[in-house]
């Protein structure tokens, strides 16, 4: 079953940016990842405000690739540098439907 990460991103240095795209494209593929969304182009048009500078959506063939990644040791010191840079927010989601009767 597939999953999904969904992240906002809004980064409040962009020192970070230049190292971590190469790596986090390469692992991303690694783990068999598919970036489906990687914009600033995006607008809410629902809900409560919740502003981000970008966001992004990566398309996992499974929990375990999508955890495999988040915990590679060679993505760790990337996650770091954005998590330290960035105000960010990621959430994994299972490609399914509970609403269905």
């Amino acid at each position: 079953m597939s999953y999904y990460s969904v992240l906002a991103v809004t980064p409040t240095t962009d020192e970070w940016i230049g190292d971590y795209l190469g790596p986090a494209n390469k692992l991303v593929a690694q783990y068999g990842g598919t970036y489906l969304s990687r914009t600033a182009s995006h607008e809410q048009i629902e809900g409560q405000k919740a502003p981000a500078a970008l966001r992004i959506i990566i398309q996992w063939p499974s929990r375990e690739a999508a955890q495999g990644f988040m915990n590679d040791p060679e993505y760790l010191p990337h996650l770091q540098a954005r998590t330290a840079g960035s105000i960010s927010q990621h959430y994994l989601i299972e490609g399914k439907d509970d609403l269905t009767s």
